[in-house]
């Protein structure tokens, strides 16, 4: 899972005026949106597309496909064939029947087409498509992009390693299916809110409670805002960890402070440039950090299921997309039509992905985050994307789903 994604921050920069479209743009072409605009009262993020005008490029899709897709695909299975997941539907009138059934038949429908054209046609024979509303009701999405970063830490602190990630406090409570904080548990029972990042960190509230020590604020908030890192080791191993919950204060993102202080151009933020500036302004940046109020907590995992996204099984890069959980069901395939940053420049992007993470950051249907991969070359492409696009989902006709579930056996 990522959190408090913290460099991509141009939409709370200013105003947010209304949220219009009329083609896909990237960085700085938007103008500013309400892309965090909550789902409005008594509607729901997703409408089932009847005009064909509507429907998104299949063509361009199918033929983007490849074995990571699959394997992307039966991880959403196998965390479809759990009993724990049954808690999450129905969602968006979805069940978990048809939920999963829907990727199962797509799965089979991508890999035994056997033209672009026999593929579209079965698809909309079998499936019905949903468009996500957006950020203004016709559909536009923010898409900006998150990593899984790699780090160095020790087990003990050092000069040059002085900055802990703590274990998660067990008066830290919890919504049991959301995850969301709902405050510190007194010794009377009652619940408290938690204190500030600054207060945190200029005290000794979780002394002996340092999982791994990192190199200085500006590292730790890294693995904060992505809520998993791969840290390596004096001894040269490696060790895993990923989020384990977070505390109820209020979040401000890092590039808000920066800008705010003078310190930033808003048209120039990216992670490079807050890294850069942190070397010139260490004591400033530094400073500006205990600004987020947001304090996350940390779990060692095992390596073999890292970089885990929030449903508990590896995310894959450009085939995962998180989204808020709370507008939009989990596990299911997804087309996402954009635009994305490659080294030799940006990219149409008309991929189907599956919808298996969450961000805290991504709370609104108008915002998803694309996963770019692992460590410095995926940091860079992660931290340049911010473009605008559509978002569909493909759900099962309700007649077939039985008999798709009835033949699936896992591969």
């Amino acid at each position: 899972m990522h959190w408090l994604k913290f460099f991509i921050v141009l939409i709370t920069l200013t105003g947010l005026t209304a949220c219009t479209q009329d083609k896909v743009e990237t960085g700085a072409n938007i103008a500013a949106k309400d892309y965090s605009r909550p789902l409005p009262e008594g509607r729901r993020a997703l409408v089932r597309i009847t005009d064909p005008d509507r429907m998104p490029d299949l063509e361009s899709a199918w033929k983007g496909r490849d074995l990571f897709l699959r394997d992307s695909m039966d991880e959403s299975i196998s965390w479809f064939d759990k009993e724990s997941t049954l808690e999450w539907y129905p969602h968006e009138g979805i069940d978990h029947a048809r939920a999963r059934a829907s990727v199962v038949a797509m799965r089979e429908l991508i890999l035994e087409s056997s033209d672009s054209e026999s593929f579209q046609r079965q698809l909309l024979e079998q499936f019905d498509v949903y468009e996500s509303i957006g950020c203004d009701g016709d559909g536009t999405v923010l898409f900006t992009g998150y990593f899984s970063p790699v780090l160095d830490g020790k087990t003990q602190p050092t000069d040059e390693d002085d900055t802990p990630l703590y274990l998660r406090p067990s008066d830290l409570v919890t919504h049991p299916s959301t995850g969301e904080p709902l405050g510190r548990l007194q010794a009377d029972g009652t619940m408290a809110p938690w204190p500030g990042r600054r207060e945190i960190e200029s005290g000794d509230l979780f002394d002996g409670t340092e999982l791994v020590w990192v190199e200085d604020p500006l590292t730790a908030y890294i693995a904060h805002v992505n809520g998993s890192a791969k840290i390596r080791m004096e001894d040269g191993t490696h060790m895993f960890v990923g989020y384990d919950g977070k505390t109820d204060g209020e979040y401000k993102g890092l590039g808000v402070s920066l800008v705010e202080s003078g310190l930033a151009d808003p048209t120039e933020l990216s992670l490079p440039t807050v890294r850069r500036l942190y070397k010139r302004h260490p004591e400033q940046v530094s400073e500006l950090i205990l600004d987020n109020d947001c304090y996350v907590f940390f779990r060692e995992y095992d390596g073999g299921t890292w970089p885990s996204g929030s449903l508990g099984f590896p995310v894959t890069t450009e085939r995962t997309v998180a989204t808020d959980k709370s507008v939009y069901p989990r596990g299911g395939v997804v087309l996402v039509d954009t635009t994305t940053n490659t080294f030799g420049g940006s990219r149409p992007f008309t991929q189907f992905m599956l919808d298996q993470d969450t961000g805290g950051a991504i709370r609104a249907p108008g915002r998803a985050d694309l996963y770019m991969g692992t460590g410095s070359a995926a940091e860079i492409l992660a931290g340049g994307q911010y473009a605008e696009g559509k978002l569909y989902y493909f759900f099962l006709k309700p007649d077939q789903v039985a008999s798709v579930n009835e033949r699936w056996v896992s591969p």
